[in-house]
């Protein structure tokens, strides 16, 4: 059984979550403004997002709630391994999953990670031919 992340834990992280928004969205970024353990959360995010399965499950989430079962079919993974990296982004408040009978279904956490998935992957798919 996982453990599930103390309160306490739970509303730090949205706190630096919101802090993060706030520097990056409504003001110029003062990286003074975030703490080192701020920052260390921040990077175990992006880290979470540099694994090539785990962007591809985020992307399969993008359209709407889907079972575990059809991301596996989708990403030609196993059901085992898609549950695991599931449960790191859900820990990351990534995703989030909702059970309906015996079926759970992920997506997207909210519209700040859609957001950035959605920009990261049209700044990539730019054209760079003037560089």
């Amino acid at each position: 059984m996982t453990p599930r992340r103390p309160k306490a834990v739970a509303a730090k992280q949205s706190e630096i979550a919101n802090r993060v928004r706030t520097a990056v969205f409504d003001e110029p970024l003062d990286h003074s403004s975030l703490s080192h353990h701020e920052i260390t959360i921040l990077a175990e995010t992006f880290r979470l997002l540099g694994d090539p399965s785990r962007l591809k499950i985020l992307l399969s989430c993008l359209a709407g709630p889907i079972s575990v079962g059809d991301i596996a079919e989708r990403l030609d993974l196993s059901l085992s391994l898609v549950s695991h990296h599931l449960r790191l982004l859900r820990g990351a408040r990534l995703v989030k999953g909702e059970r309906q009978a015996k079926q759970i279904f992920y997506e997207i956490a909210d519209q700040h990670v859609s957001q950035v998935l959605q920009d990261m992957a049209t700044h990539v798919s730019e054209d760079h031919a003037d560089e």
